[in-house]
Formats: C-alpha cells, structure tokens, sequence
C-alpha cells in the first residue's frame, strides 16, 4: 500500500555514505524504495553499495572530494546530467577537536571547505535541475552545535550554524519555487566523530546523564527523519532543523 513516506521511483544523492550517519540515511532511503548516487572518497562506499543492491535498489557510486570545489560543481553537474536526481542528503563531514588557542588556518580552512563550503556548491549544482522542474528535497546534515557552542570543536560549530543558515536561506528562495531543503541536528550519535568523548569516562557520563533516552544515537535514528524529510509526507517542512536528539534540548 503506497504511503506518504514511499520513495519509490525516486532518485537520491548521499554524500559520504561510507559509513556512520551516511550509510545509514543511504540504507533508510534504499529501504523506502529510493535509488541511489552515493558520493564519497574513493574506496570508501563498498560496504554501502553491496547493502544497497542486496535491498534491490540502484546504485551509482561517485567519487569525490567535497573539499575541492572545482571538483564538486563538475561532479554536481555530471550527476544531474547522468539521473534524475529527486533528494540530495549533504551529508559529508568532519571535526577538528583543539583549544581554539590552537587552531591554524589549514585545520579552520579544511573544516569549514568540507562541512559548508562543499556542501552549498554541491546543492548549488544537484538543486539547478530541481528549481528548474519546479520540485526536489534536500537535507544537510547539521548538528546540535547548529544551536549550542560545543567545547573545543569552533570550526565544527561555526560550519554547523552555517549549514542552519544555508538551510533557511535557500528555504526561502527555493520554497516558492517547489523544492523544500530542511536539516536534521543529531544529537550524541555513536559514530567515530564522537569516539573521543565515548572514551572518556566523564564526558560520556555527562551526555549519557542529560539524554532522556539514556543511550546514544544511531545511524537508524537518523535514517527515518531523513526520509520522512525526503518524502512527500514533509512537502509542507521547509526551512526546518529538525532536531533527533533523545530529548538533550529539552533538558
């Protein structure tokens, strides 16, 4: 029985679908019925295409380095040329963890060319088509430091507040044109961006103490808002940052 949430027949982009978040928003979409480009370093996706076929679904995989810019837009366009591309989900990221004290201009640069930079010129060239036809999805993977300041991660922080902006800017320009783009704030995921503080016996007490929830996130807590956001049942969603976080903003 087709439902709001089915994505059948669509077609979606994830960036840095290797592993963690990504390979769980590319498995939640493939599941829904949604077909794939995934787009990552080279020899990082393996694992996720195999997942992918094994649900039936298409796959193409795409190799790129979000932070080489000339890179992103050519690779944007010939993916936009080769499919019909219905979702994209910005997902690549990283973290840089030091005394702010510390921070060079390559560690600042390298953050922010990743997590914001790559990210807009990437949605620049997937979203052309869709403001072109008049309709399309997308979703960049934000965080709780889209609203909180975090401990020793600022370029991580500031790339987050501008990937809630991006997310409101485009919002309002592309909403009126039929293409919604809303983001989702994970909270304390058990992923390698967080292997430091889960290895840490008081700052993992800490966070695990203001989760209602008592547990950290998954990769498939992320997966449902992401295709919820990716479907039909969210045409009205724009401009949004949904936060999926066991209740640590409510605390």
């Amino acid at each position: 029985m087709s439902t709001p949430f089915d994505l059948t027949g669509k077609r979606a982009v994830v960036t840095g679908a290797g592993r963690g978040l990504g390979q769980g928003v590319a498995l939640g979409l493939a599941e829904a019925g949604a077909d794939l480009v995934l787009v990552g370093l080279p020899d990082s996706q393996t694992e996720t295409e195999k997942l992918v076929r094994d649900l039936g679904r298409d796959v193409d995989v795409v190799d790129l380095d979000v932070s080489d810019h000339a890179a992103v837009a050519a690779v944007g366009a010939r993916i936009s040329a080769a499919h019909r591309v219905d979702i994209l989900v910005n997902n690549a990221g990283i973290i840089d963890r030091h005394d702010t004290v510390d921070v060079t201009d390559d560690s600042w640069n390298t953050v922010l060319d990743i997590n914001l930079s790559g990210l807009f010129f990437l949605t620049q060239a997937i979203g052309r088509p869709m403001v072109e036809r008049g309709s399309g999805k997308i979703v960049s993977i934000a965080s709780l430091l889209a609203f909180q300041g975090g401990i020793r991660v600022i370029s991580y922080t500031a790339s987050k507040h501008g990937v809630a902006g991006i997310t409101k800017a485009l919002a309002n320009e592309w909403g009126p044109l039929g293409v919604q783009v809303n983001a989702i704030a994970p909270g304390y995921m058990a992923t390698d961006n967080t292997t430091a503080l889960r290895e840490d016996p008081d700052r993992a007490r800490a966070i695990l103490e203001r989760i209602p929830a008592g547990r950290w996130g998954t990769p498939a807590d992320i997966a449902g808002a992401a295709v919820f956001l990716s479907s039909a049942a969210a045409d009205y969603v724009n401009g949004h940052v949904l936060v999926v976080d066991g209740g640590w903003m409510a605390r």
